[in-house]
């Protein structure tokens, strides 16, 4: 399985019609779709898929041909992702009409090539199962944290309360023991692990 950390776009023209397709992580999914309807007003398409694991790692897929005919566009959308294991992310391909019928078939290869397109300019990466791990510590730690999160490559998101900083990581099962282990160098009243609270 693969998956991608950034965005990636492809343009295409077919009968005056332009499709552009925009490929992303699906945690910037929604924010993506709701900020392309804003920047592309005239559009009259937003054609999008998805594949993402639920919390029980269940393979979960949706998809939406926006008034597009039944199955000529999602559907070849979401076929691109799974032609190459893509996991984790969402696609979504705004048309600008261009006055003239494409026809089932033609939608279909338009929605397929414009995907395959975003999917050719993307920098594929091997997926792995992550954990998450709830940690609360004092703000003064979070730069030596910080630190030793991103010399590993762990992900991490960050929260600020008063005088406590709420992180969430995600780590792999090889990333698992250093982070365990640098973690235990910290006092229970420093660090709180918060998934056992």
């Amino acid at each position: 399985m693969k998956i991608i950390n950034e965005c990636f776009t492809s343009r295409l023209e077919i009968k005056k019609s332009i499709f552009l397709a925009f490929l992303c992580p699906f945690k910037d999914f929604k924010n993506m779709l709701e900020r392309l309807k804003n920047e592309h007003p005239k559009a009259l398409h937003f054609v999008w898929a998805y594949r993402k694991f639920n919390e029980n790692k269940q393979l979960i897929e949706n998809k939406n041909d926006d008034k597009e005919p039944k199955g000529s566009s999602a559907m070849p959308c979401l076929n691109a992702l799974r032609g190459i294991n893509l996991v984790e992310c969402g696609v979504i391909v705004v048309r600008y009409f261009g006055g003239i019928k494409l026809g089932v078939g033609g939608l279909v290869r338009a929605y397929s090539d414009a995907t395959n397109l975003a999917i050719a300019n993307a920098k594929l990466l091997d997926f792995e199962f992550k954990e998450k791990l709830q940690l609360c510590l004092d703000i003064g730690l979070l730069s030596k944290m910080e630190y030793f999160l991103k010399d590993k490559k762990i992900e991490f998101e960050k929260e600020f309360n008063e005088k406590k900083v709420l992180l969430t990581i995600y780590f792999t099962n090889l990333q698992k023991e250093s982070l365990f282990a640098f973690c235990s160098k910290f006092s229970p009243q420093q660090l709180k692990n918060e998934n056992e609270s």
